[in-house]
């Protein structure tokens, strides 16, 4: 009647000495009907039998009884009772030599299996090496009373029955060996509850870490660029061309060295942003979101304003620099001319003024008006140069000339001076003409030699002026064309000695007439100050200059020739790199949708894809060398082909940043075929279906070419009420912003996530439960008791208090810890 009562929990009444054997039946029918509700099955036993002392029947329940609340409930890997704990004892003596248990009876009868489980679960209880297999009762006592003195496991039993029976009792055995897994069932649990919770926790600090870098290296890039685009978009300009060109050699060095490494800072960033969200879907977390104005997108958009700037920065510098030299031509020219029309009005007005009329004799006012119409013409031959002047004044300041307020100065000062000069040549007509009727005809001989002077001295003047006028031309066409007017110039001169030898003719003949006539001239001629000996000299000046002009043309013609060289050079390169950059784009886009071999094999293929396009650098290097000879040389155009460097530049980094995102995708799905264990045949299946439907071959699929993957695949999503709820719930996996189009790599996420089972909320804060006791709190004690010291410390800093109404001091909340690992949170 005790066992009854201890199995059903009840006190039975005491039967009285005439109703002893009912009230026995009655009792012991409770304590069957207990046995009954929990699942028990009684063959073929009454209580009248155990009432009666049957002890074969009595034994039989007492055996049912022990196999269904001791052993029933032992489960290893969805086994039966037996096997599950037969399974547990040969898993935890496999490591120790001499035991080897196979069954419940002849495997334990050297007592080494019992100390061997004691020892793996309580090393400190028993000295294993110690122990010898000749000597079985030893052992079988050491196991029987350490298990009894520290596991409260009583002796159950005996060590010489065991050692001298054949065959020991394997109910016997197989219940006392039920104790021992109840006594350490629980520090097993605790054991997988703490690498569960190591295993969650490595993973969410080794995913801080990656947050952490990318923050870094995005705010240093993000800051790089701040202080780039400001450098870029300066357009203070300079006043000399060595300026300008200076600022052009400090951004050729921006781009040789300050730029390339930060082109690989964004591609690298990139990369780590994509393979972070990879690890953070293979670990069931949510999404990283950069802080505020760090996202890919503000790089990129960061990185776009700085090639717009970087472009523009370019060609206002190369305008710029045309400009600086169009000026300096300018100002040159502007200084010869105001020198050369200076030195001629030099003293005009002082001899404009001078009242020698008043006293001159009539042949000497004759002379005086001849005189002054010599000098009246040779005044309207300078009237173009002053406008000249004028003209070229007003261009330095439309193009912002930075010394134009002494170039505004000194071409007022002319033309202030300019009309001084025409209206004192008109005061002193006047003079001259009220006396005309008083004088005599002037020598019509030197008159004739005035007129004719003046203007062949200001055509010999001219023509200085235009043999010594520099000049600037870009190529061969414009230097033959200035070779051409010159040769037609020089066909002029024969004509221009003529008319020389004509105007000295006369000076002759007038000399000639007046020895002849014994006349004596009052020294040069009256009516012009250009004498023979100024036109001789002015001749032969003409004369020398002729040939430094030939040498001056034909050293451009060398030049522009030489220039025409780099050119072409430049071209025959650029024509060979372009197309080759384009080529390896479009090989590059093919090898990412072709399924030739592994992912392994692939992702070798790549690599060494991408060591043939780095191995192509030094083809670029040799362009930029060109092109840099052609900057120095001031070449702005090139008809021999239609790549410029900038294109090249641009497509160079567009392939290596190709290259370097289709290494990382394959990568990525490295990463999520082996995280998820997906097969290589299932990974290739699943390429071999999304390219299927790829029809346009961009790496993406829209959403009528999702659907008909999905039932290619074997999915319910046809046109009805129940498929287009289901390819709604799909879609909202593979496409949460609704951008309209599916990855590849959206895509093997949601296979690997219906083919494969991950670690969730609910499993972690069960593992925190176990360790805490079955509380609803957890102590940093028991936190450093059942986890390693970092991952320990890094739970206790992280966990907030725990309020509730059962709450201890010190309790911590483990419920909100577990659910923020999967959600949205500061961790």
């Amino acid at each position: 009647m005790l066992l009854l009562e201890v199995i059903s929990g009840e006190r039975l009444p005491k039967p009285e000495r005439g109703k002893m054997r009912v009230h026995k039946i009655n009792n012991v029918n409770k304590a069957l009907d207990f046995i009954a509700s929990k699942g028990v099955k009684l063959v073929s036993i009454g209580a009248e039998e155990i009432v009666d002392g049957n002890a074969k029947m009595t034994l039989g329940m007492i055996w049912t009884i022990i196999l269904r609340f001791a052993i029933q409930d032992i489960s290893v890997e969805e086994t039966s009772a037996k096997e599950g704990l037969l399974l547990w004892c040969q898993r935890k003596t496999a490591p120790y030599k001499n035991v080897n248990v196979q069954n419940f009876h002849i495997s334990w009868k050297d007592g080494l299996a019992f100390n061997a489980l004691i020892h793996r679960h309580r090393p400190e209880l028993i000295e294993y090496d110690k122990l010898r297999k000749d000597d079985p009762v030893t052992n079988l006592n050491n196991a029987f009373e350490v298990a009894e003195k520290y596991l409260d496991i009583p002796k159950m039993l005996d060590a010489e029955d065991i050692v001298n029976t054949a065959r020991p009792d394997e109910k016997a055995i197989m219940t006392y060996v039920s104790s021992f897994y109840h006594a350490f069932s629980g520090a097993q649990k605790a054991e997988t509850a703490a690498n569960r919770i190591c295993k969650v926790l490595a993973v969410n600090q080794e995913n801080e870490h990656l947050m952490e870098d990318y923050e870094k290296l995005a705010s240093d890039l993000l800051e790089w660029i701040r202080r780039t685009i400001p450098w870029l978009e300066d357009r203070s300009p300079q006043k000399t061309i060595q300026e300008m060109q200076q600022k052009l050699e400090d951004f050729r060095d921006y781009r040789r060295v300050h730029k390339p490494p930060k082109v690989q800072e964004k591609c690298q960033l990139e990369i780590n942003f994509n393979t972070l969200q990879t690890k953070l879907r293979l670990s069931n977390r949510p999404a990283f979101m950069p802080s505020e104005g760090r996202m890919v997108s503000d790089i990129n958009n960061g990185w776009q304003h700085l090639e717009q700037a970087e472009k523009g920065y370019e060609e206002w510098l190369l305008n710029e620099i045309r400009r600086l030299e169009r000026l300096d031509h300018l100002a040159e020219k502007f200084r010869q001319k105001a020198s050369i029309h200076e030195a001629w009005t030099e003293g005009k007005e002082a001899m404009l003024k001078q009242k020698d009329y008043e006293s001159a004799t009539l042949s000497d006012i004759k002379a005086l008006i001849r005189k002054h119409e010599a000098f009246e013409s040779d005044l309207a031959a300078h009237q173009d140069r002053v406008e000249q002047i004028a003209a070229i004044a007003q261009e330095l300041n439309e193009l912002d000339y930075y010394d134009s307020p002494s170039v505004n100065a000194r071409c007022q000062k002319i033309c202030d001076q300019w009309d001084v000069l025409g209206s004192l040549t008109h005061s002193r007509r006047e003079a001259l003409e009220k006396t005309e009727k008083q004088l005599e005809t002037i020598d019509e001989l030197h008159l004739e030699y005035a007129k004719r002077a003046a203007p062949f001295n200001n055509w010999m003047e001219s023509a200085m002026e235009d043999l010594q006028d520099m000049f600037i031309v870009h190529t061969i066409e414009e230097i033959e064309g200035l070779i051409a007017a010159h040769d037609q110039f020089k066909s002029t001169l024969p004509d221009a000695d003529k008319e020389r030898e004509a105007i000295l003719g006369i000076q002759r003949e007038a000399q000639r007439i007046a020895d002849f006539n014994s006349i004596k001239l009052g020294g040069n001629n009256p009516y012009t100050s250009v004498t023979p000996q100024i036109i001789n000299s002015k001749w032969e000046r003409v004369q020398q200059l002729v040939p430094k002009r030939d040498h001056a043309l034909l050293d451009e013609q060398s030049k522009q020739q030489s220039n025409e060289h780099l050119r072409r050079q430049f071209a025959s390169q650029a024509n060979i790199v372009g197309p080759w950059i384009q080529t390896k784009m479009e090989e590059i886009g093919r090898i990412s949708i072709e399924m030739n071999g592994t992912l392994e094999d692939q992702l070798n293929h790549l690599k060494q894809y991408e060591q043939s396009i780095v191995d192509y650098k030094p083809n670029i290097d040799l362009l930029e060398q060109q092109h840099q000879l052609i900057q120095e040389a001031l070449i702005f155009d090139n008809k021999h082909t239609n790549y410029t460097m900038e294109h090249i530049r641009v497509g160079w980094e567009q392939l290596l940043t190709t290259i370097a995102r289709t290494i990382n995708e394959v990568e990525n799905q490295i990463l999520t075929r082996d995280a998820k264990g997906i097969s290589q045949e299932q990974m290739q299946e699943f390429r071999a279906s999304f390219n299927h439907f790829d029809k346009d071959h961009g790496g993406a699929l829209g959403p009528e070419e999702f659907k008909a993957c999905l039932i290619s695949l074997g999915y319910d999503v046809e046109n009805d009420r129940q498929g287009d709820a289901e390819f709604n719930r799909i879609m909202s996996l593979v496409d949460p912003n609704g951008s309209g189009i599916v990855t590849f790599q959206a895509f093997i996420d949601f296979m690997s996530r219906e083919t494969t089972d991950t670690d969730t909320a609910d499993q972690v804060i069960a593992s925190f439960k176990v360790l805490a006791g079955d509380k609803n709190y957890i102590t940093a004690e028991e936190l450093r008791r059942e986890l390693p010291p970092e991952q320990a410390e890094y739970c206790i800093a992280r966990m907030a208090p725990y309020r509730g109404p059962d709450a201890a001091p010190g309790a911590l909340d483990y419920k909100s810890f577990s659910t923020a690992l999967y959600g949205e949170s500061d961790l």
